[in-house]
């Protein structure tokens, strides 16, 4: 069985935009809406982050947007439940993301199956070390046609990423700078480093991310990699601008026009 995120690269090479959001934000029943309303918009990829008390990559928007959800209500438990029929009413791919420490808490093999069950078709997990990817959860991962997405970073060595390209299964996640998300504004400044990814000829497609936040830094992310990734631009706009279908499809045609 062909996996969507597989099925949407083989068929789309450029400006492929993935956005991210925290499931049970604003509110707590806001993750099915949010999604139909990113998938009507035109989003490629939905990252649907589960949250966690201690989110060290994040930066302070989405680390507020998760302590929230937490406050909602919203666990691993529970963020399943609401996706029992995702597959009626979403077809684009969607990853899961979050911490290996909740996973560990709900059961690694019960959120892999879990996962294959509703129709989730990635996990994003950061703080996993490769190593126990290996041994833990990429034969599970391959059984239950689950695409793993690894991350690199500017102090990524080349040695490092290549391995990393050996064992990822969906795209590579190229963080656009060695801070937090949301942190990075200026993405020129990156352009050394994201030339230097293109120059390996890596077999996986990229997506950058961290500091996407508008048309000009996701444009300029595209120029280098197959797209980008969009996370605490878009969770602030669903504070300010709510989470219609009208609000969701303007933040998208900002981005990509």
């Amino acid at each position: 069985m062909t996996n969507r995120i597989h099925e949407l690269f083989q068929r789309k090479k450029e400006k492929v935009l993935s956005v991210y959001f925290t499931a049970g934000f604003p509110q707590l029943q806001d993750t099915l809406p949010i999604l139909q309303g990113l998938e009507e918009a035109g989003v490629d990829i939905v990252e649907l982050g589960f949250p966690f008390s201690d989110p060290l990559a994040d930066g302070p928007v989405i680390q507020e947007s998760s302590q929230k959800a937490i406050a909602n209500g919203m666990n691993l438990k529970f963020l399943f439940e609401q996706l029992t029929e995702l597959r009626r009413f979403v077809n684009i791919p969607v990853i899961m993301m979050g911490y290996l420490n909740p996973v560990l808490q709900y059961g690694e093999d019960a959120f892999i199956e879990k996962c294959a069950e509703i129709g989730i078709d990635g996990v994003i997990i950061p703080d996993m070390p490769l190593d126990y990817y290996q041994s833990m959860w990429k034969e599970k991962c391959r059984v239950h046609n689950l695409a793993n997405i690894l991350l690199i970073t500017p102090q990524t060595s080349e040695n490092r990423i290549r391995e990393i390209d050996e064992n990822t299964t969906g795209f590579i996640y190229m963080v656009s700078s060695n801070g937090i998300t949301g942190s990075n504004k200026n993405l020129n400044m990156q352009s050394d480093y994201f030339k230097r990814i293109g120059s390996m000829k890596l077999r996986n497609p990229i997506l950058a991310g961290f500091g996407i936040h508008d048309q000009h830094s996701f444009e300029n992310a595209s120029n280098f990699s197959n797209g980008a990734i969009i996370g605490s631009a878009f969770i602030r706009h669903l504070v300010t601008s709510g989470i219609s279908k009208t609000s969701i499809n303007q933040f998208v045609q900002n981005i990509r026009p």
